[in-house]
């Protein structure tokens, strides 16, 4: 079982999986601040200058005037803003990711399989040189 898993990280899949993990959290965060700072400010203003990250209901029935008076206060809240935000950035990846998914998986499609002849026995070999030594 030492031996599969020293075979599993000298093959590289343990890199390769490494690297797409630090690339996809990167583009996680990508992703947020697009949402954030780009896509939801135009939408929100659309609705009538609504601040989505501003959104929530606050569980102990206190009125708080923003979200920043909400967290000092340490009340419990349901921040349904945030989640509508983190839902759009959910949505964006995955049909990025949907669509990366879809252009590699046409290219390898393309890629016609190259089959590779099996290498003839030994024996045969040694016996069609006989044949043709016999021939002449």
């Amino acid at each position: 079982m030492l031996k599969e898993f020293k075979e599993f990280l000298i093959k590289g899949n343990m890199i390769d999986m490494a690297v797409g993990f630090i690339f996809g959290a990167a583009f996680a965060t990508l992703v947020k601040s697009l949402v954030a700072n780009v896509i939801m400010p135009p939408v929100g203003m659309l609705l009538g200058g609504v601040d989505f990250s501003q959104l929530f209901v606050a569980l102990d029935g206190k009125e708080y005037a923003s979200m920043e008076a909400l967290d000092k206060a340490g009340a419990p809240a349901i921040k349904y803003g945030l989640f509508i935000n983190d839902t759009i950035s959910f949505i964006i990846l995955g049909f990025v990711m949907f669509m990366g998914i879809k252009a590699y998986n046409k290219l390898k499609a393309e890629e016609p399989e190259v089959e590779e002849e099996p290498e003839t026995p030994a024996q045969e070999v040694l016996l069609s040189e006989i044949r043709d030594l016999l021939k002449k």
